[in-house]
């Protein structure tokens, strides 16, 4: 279980990277009670996320980061398994331009590498549930988001 890398076909994202954006994600899965649970990490370029902001969010830009969730506020399925047969628990999918990423770290100040942790635990936080959509939500997502970059590693 845990986060699955899609397309790391990008060389300047070494292995060492690739192995802790796995770990943040275990780290951020654990502490949600989702250990058995599947998320999928795509990396992409500007033309691909163009492309899905546009096709699912009637947005023509490029962004840094979107998620999409395999179920939205659904209730979670019965459970007809246990715990040794029970398949993993697909949650969804983040995908991160790594572009934008690059470009991100340098506007920021900080490291590409701690711009790609940044972005995959907000991704992964919003398949779990949590937004931004208003001041309140805002202020408990980035608290989030900086006690997980903290615990793995990537905090400020």
């Amino acid at each position: 279980m845990g986060v699955i890398i899609n397309n790391p076909d990008f060389p300047e994202i070494s292995e060492q990277t690739m192995s802790s954006l796995s770990s943040l994600g275990e780290i951020i899965l654990k502490a949600h009670g989702r250990e058995q649970a599947e998320v999928g990490l795509t990396l992409v370029d500007y033309e691909y996320i163009q492309q899905l902001n546009r096709d699912y969010r009637g947005i023509d830009a490029p962004t840094d980061v979107l998620s999409f969730a395999l179920e939205e506020g659904e209730e979670p399925a019965e459970q007809f398994f246990d715990q040794e047969t029970r398949p993993p628990e697909l949650l969804g999918d983040v995908v991160i331009c790594v572009p934008r990423a690059q470009e991100q770290a340098k506007d920021y100040g900080h490291t590409f590498e701690r711009e790609l942790h940044y972005l995959a635990a907000h991704g992964l936080l919003h398949l779990l549930g949590y937004d931004h959509q208003n001041e309140t939500e805002r202020k408990v997502m980035r608290a989030k988001e900086e006690e997980f970059l903290a615990k793995g590693g990537w905090g400020r």
